[in-house]
């Protein structure tokens, strides 16, 4: 950087600072060294008397990156100037757009150009289209490319990836290797690894895992922390482990994903280990960090070690909590049952509590049956986020379980006038490259019938055993068949009865839920383990539940 500004002076000195040439090289000089130097690229370029093609295009490039904003005004003032954009200018405006969600009309202009086959433009085009949900725009650029490159398909895999799409993701990553003559890199395994998370598969990443080994990748700090993740969220935080151990270089990141992956699974001793092992190594943790310790503390209900991981943020490193740090702590607390001292805390925040933090303190209420202050916690919450369907169906349940039925169907009855819909519980798991996805109550599966009926049957051997469906939160109006036939088809026992039947020597089953497993279902998920011999993985919104000869890895503290 000291470089430039003594580039700058002596040409200012020798007279040359107004010389196009010399500029030219100036403007240059200032792009490599961005983003510090920017502020001063830009005072520079104001000084250009006419700017060519050139000029812009160096100056858009600097800031696609650090300052996507300013790239795509110095493309508008490029526009206005009159100043012809080329295939060098387009790549770098489309990144600046893809940072900032913007340019659904940049497509149009490329093509009335003439620039819409240059392979850099194209691949700029996937990658736009990709941060703004485009999938099918996207791959409609990808398809009629006639050829491509490593970043056509990196770019296409991330586009899958990015938007939900993970079979389609590791399926172009298939096509990419037939191909034959590409060898994806970092960038490309990053993607591909992010779509192995996301599909929660693990037969699938250890595949990817093995892959990146076969074929000599360097595992660097990215790749190796991205690995860690990806065990952590397909449910094996053991091979989390045996990824950090054996990876020689880590940063604070690599350190808080280990963390965050331990403290889901139920294991908050071991990420408290973790933490310490982390500070003793000389780095530094960061907000992150120390979100992931504060929900380890929750998950097991360590209230003495989260008050004092909470209490260092300030006080070791100087920093201020975030709204994340008091939610955790509200968490905490609300788990343990103290709720009075969670109301106080909520009071005497120097931050104001958000809609997340109320309805942490409502769900802790439900869970400790305390009416009263569930209904204090609603109204906070209706001032900040009146429909929030959970809310409705936490204070119901509440409700349920005292025996006000009244006051239940009033909540129930106010949902359908304001028009609020609960959102459906689903589950699924994976199979190979197929993905067999159940809904609460629905028959969406083509095998629901003899699903429905097998587990029903299950259902009335677990009986005999002890099991008893938990009714209370099912609605007061209906006979009590129909309540426990609303329980039995939840999703998650749907997709448990579908591996039974379907797997017949898998001896563990993964279940991936879109919401909170409810209590009757962990009850039951607990009851099958011990039948049926089996281990039950059940990934939900919140955490991980390793259920396994009769008990849950959570000891029902969730």
């Amino acid at each position: 950087m000291n470089n430039v500004y003594k580039l700058h002076v002596r040409l200012i000195k020798i007279g040359l600072q107004n010389d196009p040439v010399s500029l030219r090289r100036l403007l240059l000089s200032f792009a490599a060294a961005a983003p510090a130097s920017l502020p001063h690229a830009r005072s520079v370029f104001a000084r250009v008397p006419f700017p060519d093609t050139f000029a812009y295009n160096t100056l858009i490039r600097a800031h696609a990156h650090s300052s996507p904003s300013h790239s795509v005004s110095l493309f508008s003032a490029m526009r206005r100037d009159g100043v012809s954009p080329d295939n060098f200018t387009f790549p770098f405006v489309l990144k600046a757009c893809a940072r900032l969600h913007i340019g659904h009309d940049v497509h149009a202009l490329i093509i009335k150009l003439g620039l819409g086959s240059d392979i850099y433009v194209q691949n700029g085009l996937i990658s736009l289209y990709g941060s703004l949900g485009s999938v099918a725009g996207a791959f409609d650029v990808f398809d009629e490319m006639p050829e491509r490159d490593l970043v056509s398909w990196s770019s296409m895999i991330s586009c899958f990836a990015n938007n939900n799409f993970g079979y389609e993701a590791l399926g172009l990553f298939q096509d990419m290797q037939l191909v034959g003559n590409l060898k994806p890199d970092e960038v490309t395994m990053l993607s591909v690894i992010s779509a192995v998370s996301s599909l929660g598969a693990l037969e699938l990443g250890k595949w990817v895992d093995a892959y990146i080994s076969r074929t000599g990748l360097k595992r660097t700090v990215s790749l190796g922390t991205a690995l860690i993740d990806m065990y952590s969220r397909c449910g094996s935080v053991d091979d989390s482990i045996k990824i950090f151990n054996a990876i020689p270089m880590k940063n604070v990141l690599t350190w808080t994903v280990l963390i965050n992956g331990l403290a889901v699974h139920g294991r908050s001793e071991e990420a408290l280990k973790v933490f310490h092992e982390m500070k003793n190594a000389g780095l530094k943790p960061d907000h992150i960090t120390f979100n992931g310790v504060l929900v380890a503390c929750s998950h097991s209900g360590l209230v003495d070690d989260g008050w004092r991981v909470f209490e260092s943020i300030k006080s070791d490193y100087g920093m201020e909590p975030t709204v994340e740090h008091y939610g955790c702590i509200v968490d905490l607390l609300g788990r343990a049952g103290l709720l009075n001292k969670a109301f106080d805390f909520v009071d005497t925040m120097p931050i104001k509590p958000n809609a997340v933090i109320w309805r942490t303190l409502l769900g802790a209420c439900v869970k400790h049956n305390d009416l009263k202050l569930s209904e204090k916690a609603k109204v906070k919450i209706h001032e900040l986020d009146p429909n929030h369907d959970g809310d409705y169906v936490l204070l119901s349940n509440v409700y349920g379980q005292v025996g006000r039925w009244d006051e239940k169907a009033n909540v129930r009855n106010s949902m359908r006038e304001k028009k609020v819909r609960k959102k459906p519980g689903y589950s699924f798991l994976n199979e190979g490259d197929m993905v067999h996805e159940f809904v609460s109550g629905d028959d969406f599966h083509p095998k629901s019938n003899e699903i429905k009926r097998f587990l029903i049957s299950i259902i009335d051997d677990l009986k005999l055993d002890g099991y008893t469906l938990f009714t209370c939160n099912a609605l007061h109006d209906v006979e009590d068949e129909e309540k426990e036939q609303s329980l039995s088809f939840h999703s998650e026992k749907l997709a448990v009865a579908f591996a039974l039947l379907r797997f017949k020597d898998r001896r563990t089953i993964r279940v991936i839920k879109n919401l909170r497993i409810c209590y009757d279902c962990h009850c039951f998920m607990k009851h099958v383990s011990n039948k049926f011999d089996r281990e039950i993985v059940v990934r939900d919104r919140n955490r991980f539940h390793h259920f396994s000869k009769g008990s849950c890895s959570c000891k029902d503290y969730w």
